[in-house]
């Protein structure tokens, strides 16, 4: 692993744990050492505003802030902090199927750009946490098209498996 923290994932609350933990899991798979913790914009403000004008000084070079339902906690962060912010929308409880989440993160103004991954994708917000970080990390880099080429590996691996056993023919294979 390399150096300390470099990724911070943060959520709203206890709830988003079952998402964000896929993002820690990434991160760990790739060698990056990152924190997890609850940050609250609504109901810790100050601890948020602590967070994330801090956060550049503890060293940290990308924030995954996942939340649920209004969802402001990605764009608040990123409005205090020159960190690329990396949101992950929550299906929570009380959510409208997922919309309130994905469009409260979406829809930032400009200026104050936040990253959006699919709903309740917290694997694609460390990947993309990871390919940031390899831009000046040969071992992350390394790490991360290891990562890719397993991906490659396991579809041409179940193409195998499908035309050993005679479900794909020949005209279909390329398809």
């Amino acid at each position: 692993m390399t150096g300390g923290v470099q990724v911070s994932i943060i959520m709203g609350s206890i709830s988003d744990l079952p998402i964000m933990e896929q993002a820690a899991e990434t991160l760990t798979n790739l060698g990056i050492h990152h924190e997890l913790t609850i940050v609250s914009a609504h109901r810790t403000p100050k601890r948020m505003f602590e967070f994330a004008t801090s956060a550049a000084e503890r060293g940290i070079r990308v924030i995954i802030a996942g939340a649920g339902g209004a969802a402001h906690l990605p764009g608040m962060v990123a409005s205090l902090t020159n960190l690329p912010v990396i949101g992950v929308p929550v299906k929570s409880r009380s959510s409208i199927d997922g919309w309130d989440s994905i469009l409260s993160i979406l829809q930032m103004p400009a200026g104050i750009p936040v990253a959006t991954v699919g709903l309740d994708n917290a694997t694609n917000a460390a990947i993309l946490a990871a390919e940031i970080i390899a831009l000046l990390d040969p071992l992350v880099a390394a790490r991360l098209h290891q990562h890719k080429e397993n991906l490659r590996q396991k579809v041409e691996d179940s193409i195998r498996k499908l035309e050993d056993n005679n479900y794909l023919n020949d005209e279909s294979a390329g398809t």
